[in-house]
């Protein structure tokens, strides 16, 4: 099987002369992986992150051309800012920053929740600065400087949600970031942005660390059957399950009224379910099914399963 390229070739011009990527987990170091492949996405990469351990792996790794513990340093002549770090950390990483970022530069983001984003860093942001809030949706249950690879975002969306008024420029520039990372790019309003995820991916996960908590709640003797016998739909949930607990925290938190509308749709949807098991209702059950099968049919379709 061929290897995925990621996007295009190379082009003449890096589209920032020095990206500072603020957290260097999954999609840090994938974002920091793809610039170093391609090579017109940044003439410079600075990496932060929380620990000097993870800068120590960064280093050893190859995939910045410097690092640095303190935030406000790593974003010094920076005309892009990513901040890739869990959201719940950035009102106290964009204070950290603010006062150091050149009239200009963009702030961006990778965060999985967008009205929370704006919230929180929108008021921090410096007048001269363009701030373009953005999620790709892409990841693994992986996390760290290690967890990274170029081809994470080929073929997947990008979806960016600027305030009113931001620059059309700035926006451009980050939509082209993304698209020469091999992402699909579409705007999004923040709050709608917010509801879809819920559905697609906050609600998904809450469902699944509930499952594997249940799971690990039976008797011990149960509990290590499960373990021996799980099939793959468990396995797929112990995947999810498996995910940064840190990040999902904060996402939870920050979209709560999202996905607790969504949460209470799917716990009606299930009690319904489950009357249909107990009462026999043939036809309930296979129209979900059916239904099911067919979401996963448009998923293959568009590439995106």
């Amino acid at each position: 099987m061929p290897t995925p390229r990621v996007a295009d070739p190379p082009l003449a011009e890096p589209l920032f002369r020095r990206l500072a990527l603020l957290g260097i987990g999954l999609i840090g170091s994938s974002v920091a992986r793809v610039a170093k492949l391609r090579g017109d996405l940044a003439g410079e990469i600075v990496a932060n992150a929380r620990t000097q351990a993870s800068l120590d792996r960064v280093v050893e790794l190859g995939i910045a051309d410097r690092v640095e513990l303190d935030p406000a340093r790593a974003v010094e002549g920076a005309d892009c800012v990513m901040l890739c770090a869990p959201v719940g950390a950035y009102a106290a990483l964009a204070q950290a920053i603010a006062p150091h970022l050149v009239p200009g530069a963009i702030l961006t983001d990778v965060g999985s929740t967008k009205q929370s984003v704006i919230r929180d860093v929108g008021p921090l942001v410096p007048a001269g600065v363009h701030f373009v809030p953005a999620h790709p949706i892409a990841g693994t249950e992986f996390s760290g400087p290690d967890s990274g690879f170029a081809e994470l975002f080929q073929g997947r969306w990008c979806l960016l949600t600027p305030p009113p008024g931001t620059d059309p420029e700035a926006v451009e520039a980050i939509a082209e970031l993304w698209r020469r990372c091999g992402s699909n790019v579409e705007t999004m309003e923040p709050g709608h942005h917010d509801r879809v995820l819920a559905i697609v991916s906050h609600l998904p996960h809450l469902i699944a660390f509930t499952i594997c908590g249940t799971a690990d709640d039976l008797a011990d003797e149960s509990r290590q059957q499960v373990v021996k016998f799980a099939a793959s739909g468990f396995r797929d949930f112990t995947r999810i399950a498996a995910s940064d607990p840190t990040m999902w925290r904060d996402v939870f938190l920050n979209n709560r009224e999202a996905l607790l509308e969504m949460l209470a749709r799917f716990t009606e949807d299930a009690q319904a379910m489950a009357r249909a098991v107990r009462w026999g209702d043939t036809a309930y059950i296979e129209d979900k099914i059916a239904r099911g099968r067919a979401i996963r049919r448009s998923l293959i379709e568009q590439k995106q399963a």
